[in-house]
């Protein structure tokens, strides 16, 4: 025998299984089919396939969009909640907290795009979304600066711009009354 030659003989189609139906009983297209079952729906062409997963796809996105566009609330309760165990007191954990308080939604702010990038099809309308996401990041921007406020860390009392303002008039004493120079 040859090297890497098959022991084939005369029977070389012995393993072989011929599907061809050659019978004589009722083929299965004569079966009625059963209730609920419809050809139809197998029959279907590829173009409804397609479209309806290019519909189940778009729903998704957008499902998955207002997902995204509405985490930030969950971050603005536990902010909040965070700023409220911190206290009135400036001290550095709640300096921490405020200045964190502040710099989260910026950075979602300055993203939003690139964070609605994924859901991005011309069956999904992302102005809903973006714009919910974008007020909440606001939202949690104005309980920052809300405790900023709190702790007495922006200038909004005339006592804060004192350095600013110019010198007062001296005010001079002459027994009878005030003399302004």
């Amino acid at each position: 025998m040859d090297k890497g030659k098959g022991v084939m003989g005369s029977n070389a189609r012995r393993w072989a299984v011929d599907f061809s139906d050659n019978s004589t009983s009722p083929s299965s297209r004569d079966v009625p089919d059963p209730p609920g079952f419809s050809r139809a729906s197998i029959d279907q062409d590829d173009s409804t396939l397609s479209r309806q997963k290019k519909d189940a796809e778009s729903n998704w996105k957008a499902q998955k969009a207002w997902e995204v566009a509405q985490a930030p609330f969950k971050n603005l309760l536990m902010m909040g909640f965070m700023m409220w165990m911190a206290g009135s007191t400036v001290h550095l954990f709640s300096i921490g907290i405020t200045f964190s308080a502040l710099w989260q939604p910026i950075s979602a702010l300055q993203s939003v795009g690139k964070i609605f990038e994924p859901y991005k099809d011309s069956r999904v309308e992302l102005l809903g979304p973006k714009l919910l996401f974008i007020a909440l990041n606001l939202g949690g921007l104005a309980l920052g600066v809300w405790k900023l406020n709190a702790l007495g860390l922006l200038p909004t009392h005339t006592s804060d711009w004192v350095s600013s303002l110019p010198p007062a008039q001296e005010v001079e004493y002459s027994g009878g009354g005030l003399n302004l120079s």
